[in-house]
């Protein structure tokens, strides 16, 4: 009997990454909090400090279970809640700087899987071939496109 952390080939992670928030949305994330101070202040310090501290956990878990991850094995692709076998991925591209803001406006297809992050530019396109699904691509935020790139690739 093998041990439960062994894993088949199939199901070894090839690439993942965590799409969490940079740190300046941790910054106005506890601004925004803090906020409740001034807002409570009237009544008292203590209910500002309060609030405060119930609006920062709140968003925090807000922030955390809204990360999507990115996750490539030898025989799937998971963006967020979306998964797909890699036997349907055709093309995949990378692009970064003007490419890449041209993705993900006047160039992209409204049919298209989006899954994008503000203070996340990169992103790459991945061609979805499955005759059935009339999804044309994903497009999704990566810190790391050459690298998500080349393990779709491989």
């Amino acid at each position: 009997m093998s041990s439960p952390s062994a894993q088949t080939p199939a199901n070894t992670v090839l690439y993942s990454e965590r799409l969490s928030p940079s740190f300046w949305i941790w910054v106005l994330t506890v601004g925004a909090a803090c906020s409740c101070i001034l807002i409570f202040l009237p009544i008292s310090l203590e209910a500002g400090l309060i609030a405060a501290g119930v609006a920062l956990v709140i968003l925090i878990a807000v922030l955390l279970v809204n990360t999507p991850v990115i996750r490539v094995t030898a025989d799937t692709l998971q963006v967020g809640r979306a998964e797909i076998e890699r036997r349907y991925i055709g093309t995949v591209e990378g692009f970064r700087g003007d490419d890449a803001v041209f993705q993900r406006g006047r160039g992209l297809n409204g049919t298209a899987f989006m899954c994008f992050r503000g203070w996340i530019s990169p992103v790459v396109r991945i061609e979805i071939t499955d005759p059935a699904d009339r999804t044309p691509y994903w497009l999704t935020s990566t810190r790391h496109p050459e690298e998500l790139v080349r393990a779709l690739s491989s």
